[in-house]
């Protein structure tokens, strides 16, 4: 009976033994295995909150010049047979002249929106304002010729006969605006956003 006993306390010596050792310490990692498939797409995330909206931008004109409508007092010639003005218009400069567009109207009505008279120049009809008037382009000048005076006066408080330039320069070569008639200043107005 001693020898069972003296054997069953080596072997359970040896069993704790064993135990201790294999947990005392980890071996060395090994090498990192090949990557495993791509799992599926995730579900998309919840939006966001939306931004604060800027502040609206100022109405372009895509470069226009416009003048505002302008007083304008023409002299005659020693017989008055021929009346004319000089408007300075600093901003016409050359590459105006030769690419883009110039365009000038008279307001034969008054100077309010309600009782506006508004015609293209140069103008052949004596029976509108009384008078033909052409219009003369040159560098940071236009000139107006007219057979009879045509200044702007003043009638019971309003103006009477201003007139407006606009100058477009030229962009790309043979754009033009379709739809637009130039010879219509309400058309024009709008599409160029101009004021009053």
């Amino acid at each position: 009976m001693k020898r069972k006993l003296f054997s069953f306390n080596c072997t359970l010596f040896l069993a704790i033994a064993v135990l201790f050792a294999s947990c005392a310490k980890e071996g060395p990692a090994g090498a990192t295995g090949p990557a495993g498939p791509a799992g599926p797409t995730g579900a998309a995330g919840a939006a966001g909150v939306p931004g604060t909206p800027g502040a609206p931008g100022a109405p372009g004109t895509a470069n226009v010049i416009y003048s505002a409508w302008l007083d304008v007092s023409f002299t005659p010639n020693t017989d008055s047979s021929v009346w004319s003005s000089a408007i300075p218009a600093p901003q016409l400069v050359d590459s105006i002249l030769n690419r883009g567009e110039i365009k000038v109207y008279l307001n034969a009505g008054k100077d309010s929106t309600t009782r506006n008279l508004i015609v293209p120049l140069p103008i052949y009809d004596p029976f509108i304002v009384g008078a033909i008037i052409n219009v003369y382009f040159s560098t940071q000048r236009i000139v107006l010729g007219a057979t009879d005076e045509v200044s702007t006066f003043t009638y019971q408080g309003a103006k009477y006969y201003q007139y407006r330039y606009i100058l477009i320069p030229g962009g790309k070569a043979a754009r033009m605006a379709s739809g637009i008639n130039w010879d219509k200043y309400e058309e024009v107005k709008k599409y160029l956003r101009l004021p009053d």
